[in-house]
C-alpha cells in the first residue's frame, strides 16, 4: 500500500488536472453557444442564395452552367479531385479529428489522383507525417471561422476549377445532426446537380418574367460563387460547433473519471492513515508492555 504522503501528492495532482478539464469544459461550451448564434445570423443569406438560384432556373430552364453536372455523369468519374478536409487545430476532441482524416484517407485510396486542401493544424501535421502531399494548406487557425475566411477558401477552389486542374471538388467535414449527435459527412460541391435546385410543381407559375443583367448565364455563375462561399463557411462552422459539442462531452467524461479517481484515492488514503494510527497505537502498546515488564523484572532482581 502507498504511503500517506504519495496518496497526497496524487489527490493534489488529480485535482489539478480536474481543474484544468472543467475550465476547458465551460470554454468549448461557450466557443459553442457563440459559434451556433454566427451560423443562425448568416443561415437566411443562405437561404436568399438558394432562393435565386431556383428563381433563375424557373426563368430559363435550358441555362448553361460550369457549376452544374453535364448530361452524362460519368464524366465525372475522371479527372483531379479536389479534396477539401476540414479538422481541428489540436486534439482532446474524441475521435473528432480521426473520423475526417480516416474518411479523407478512404477517398484518396479510391481516387488517388487528388489536390488535398487543408483547414486545421492537426490534419496539416497528420497528412505531412503520412507523407501525404498538400496542395494547399490554410495556414490561418480553425478556430473561429469567418465569412472572410470562407471566401478565401472559396476563391483558391473556385480558381482552380475554373482553370480545369480540377474535375470535381468534394468537401469532407463533421456535420451536427442535432445538438447531440455529429457525423462526418463528404459533400460534392462542385459541379452541382440541377436537381438540388428543382422547382417544386406545387409552387405558382412566374406570371412576369424576371430580368437579369448582363445575362441570365453570367448572373447565375455570380451566385453560385456566392453560393459556393456560403456552403464552405456553414461547413466551417458545423465543424467547429463539433469540435466543440465533441470536446465538451469528452472533457466531461474526463471530469467524471477524476471525481471517481478522488473518490478511489480518499477512500486509500483514509485506509492507510487508518492503518497508520493503528499501527502507531499498536506499537505504543507493544513499548508500554514492554517497559512493564521490564519493571516487573527489575523490582523482582532486587
Amino acid at each position: 500500500m502507498a504511503s500517506t504522503s504519495e496518496i497526497r501528492r496524487r489527490i493534489t495532482s488529480v485535482r489539478e488536472t480536474q481543474k484544468i478539464t472543467h475550465a476547458m469544459y465551460l470554454i468549448s461550451q461557450a466557443k459553442l453557444r457563440r459559434a451556433r448564434q454566427d451560423l443562425d445570423d448568416t443561415r437566411p443569406y443562405f437561404n436568399a442564395l438558394q432562393t435565386e438560384i431556383k428563381r433563375i432556373f424557373r426563368v430559363d430552364s435550358t441555362v448553361e452552367s460550369p457549376y452544374f453536372s453535364p448530361e452524362s455523369t460519368s464524366e465525372l468519374d475522371y479527372g483531379t479531385y479536389g479534396i477539401l478536409s476540414i479538422t481541428a487545430d489540436k486534439g482532446l476532441a474524441g475521435a473528432y479529428n480521426q473520423n475526417v482524416l480516416r474518411q479523407t484517407q478512404t477517398m484518396i485510396q479510391h481516387h488517388p489522383d487528388v489536390k488535398l486542401y487543408v483547414v486545421g493544424e492537426y490534419g496539416r501535421h497528420w497528412f505531412q507525417q503520412k507523407k501525404i502531399p498538400i496542395e494547399s494548406s490554410f495556414l490561418y487557425t480553425a478556430q473561429n471561422p469567418s465569412l472572410r475566411r470562407a471566401r478565401e477558401i472559396s476563391e483558391t477552389l473556385l480558381e482552380a476549377f475554373d482553370a480545369g486542374r480540377l474535375s470535381k471538388i468534394i468537401i469532407i467535414y463533421t456535420d451536427m445532426k442535432n445538438g447531440l449527435e455529429e457525423s462526418v459527412k463528404q459533400v460534392r460541391l462542385l459541379p452541382l446537380h440541377r436537381h438540388q435546385f428543382g422547382v417544386p410543381d406545387a409552387e405558382r407559375a412566374v406570371l412576369r418574367p424576371f430580368e437579369f443583367s448582363p445575362s441570365v448565364g453570367e448572373v447565375l455563375d455570380h451566385v453560385m460563387r456566392s453560393y459556393i462561399t456560403g456552403f464552405i463557411y456553414s461547413a466551417l462552422v458545423d465543424s467547429f460547433c463539433s469540435e466543440q459539442s465533441v470536446r465538451m462531452t469528452a472533457m466531461d467524461s474526463a471530469n467524471r473519471n477524476a471525481q471517481q479517481l478522488l473518490d478511489q484515492l480518499s477512500l486509500e488514503y483514509n485506509r492507510a492513515r487508518q492503518a497508520a494510527i493503528t499501527q502507531e497505537i499498536t506499537e505504543v502498546s507493544a513499548g508500554a508492555k514492554a517497559r512493564a515488564e521490564q519493571k516487573n523484572r527489575e523490582r523482582e532482581s532486587i
